[in-house]
């Protein structure tokens, strides 16, 4: 919004000039998203605590301690992140580029999904919500769409194809089954983040790491001259796409001045569906699908262990972890919650360093 009333002026006033640098906008869409949600935080979680009453449900089968540690917070905070995430996309993000409105519509897609599935479990009290059939239907709707949008923007060969990371020139020909498979990433990124989420600041901080990667590799995926020189794919108009991870990641910090540990909120579905189906549908437009799951590593290690014990129970009646998603693992072995929290925030900085570096390494 701001982007298309002041650009215009840049002709006849220097300091609008600024408006035409992807940089600038982007450092405006972190300020706008992070000082919005810092505004509105404390506000919107006392309107949630009024409505929800005793909050977000605790699941029996978890951790005991967290019967008496989280009862009664809040859920559905991930409200307080979509609105920091608009706000900050519609004013600096340059409107007209189909790539945004793309990964709005995921984001806001599974937005909606979650917030139902919110509002089930703090009105029926019941923590298992939406059922997984519909929920699944519901995220194949909007990636289905999405997909498809992405798949009629890109240029032919990014079109159908899909990049190795480490290799320059290599690109997969997948055909009609490119829609799918950019289907799978954004419901599997979604739910992995989805699964994720289970102690304060857990989840949120891998989330801001993984958006600013990409805002990253946007950027540079959008720059022609950048992209010929790392001898990356270059995707016309993808570059827009770093103001969005900018605003992801503003309105990331201000959650966390309400998340961290002891939460006053939780993001719930509302928030881990929208943002994991964000980072998914962003991977897919710039061709790093691959390159996600080194960067969200983290997310996958959650996703496996669950995959692993459900397996493993039933077909030897034995679990492999003493309790899934890793994360309770651990805090079943003992470990306190910041220590698990901090520890898997280095882990996410250390993967995010890996995948920046398949950049390069071609």
């Amino acid at each position: 919004m701001l982007y298309h009333l002041l650009y215009p002026l840049a002709n006849e006033f220097q300091v609008f000039n600024l408006f035409r640098y992807l940089t600038f906008r982007t450092g405006g869409a972190v300020l706008t998203a992070m000082v919005l949600a810092f505004w509105i935080g404390e506000p919107l979680i006392n309107w949630l605590r009024a409505k929800q009453g005793r909050g977000q449900p605790i699941r029996d089968d978890g951790p005991e301690s967290h019967l008496l540690t989280k009862r009664g917070t809040p859920t559905m905070g991930g409200l307080l992140i979509l609105l920091g995430l608009a706000v900050g996309t519609l004013l600096w993000a340059d409107l007209t580029n189909r790539y945004v409105w793309a990964v709005l519509l995921v984001t806001f897609g599974f937005g909606l999904i979650g917030f139902y599935d919110d509002y089930l479990k703090v009105t029926k009290q019941n923590p298992k919500g939406v059922p997984g059939k519909l929920k699944l239907g519901l995220q194949l709707l909007f990636a289905g769409a999405a997909a498809v949008w992405i798949s009629d923007i890109a240029a032919a060969p990014l079109n159908t194809s899909l990049a190795i990371p480490f290799f320059k020139d290599v690109l997969l020909n997948l055909g009609w089954f490119m829609i799918p498979f950019a289907v799978f990433v954004m419901i599997g990124a979604s739910n992995a983040v989805n699964l994720t989420d289970g102690l304060d600041g857990l989840a949120i901080v891998p989330v801001m790491i993984a958006a600013a990667s990409f805002g990253l590799i946007t950027y540079l995926a959008g720059n022609r001259v950048f992209a010929d020189y790392l001898q990356i794919h270059y995707v016309a108009g993808a570059g827009e796409l770093a103001v969005l991870c900018g605003a992801l990641v503003g309105a990331g910090i201000g959650f966390l001045w309400f998340n961290a540990p002891p939460a006053t909120v939780f993001m719930g579905d509302t928030g881990s569906l929208s943002l994991g189906g964000a980072l998914g549908t962003i991977s897919v437009i710039v061709k790093h699908e691959l390159v996600l799951a080194i960067i969200g590593g983290l997310f996958v290690l959650e996703t496996i262990s669950v995959m692993v014990q459900v397996a493993s129970f039933k077909l030897t009646g034995k679990r492999v972890f003493r309790m899934a998603p890793l994360h309770h693992h651990f805090e079943k072995k003992g470990w306190k919650e910041p220590t698990i929290v901090i520890r898997f925030w280095i882990i996410s900085v250390i993967l995010a360093l890996a995948g920046l570096a398949t950049l390069k390494l071609r």
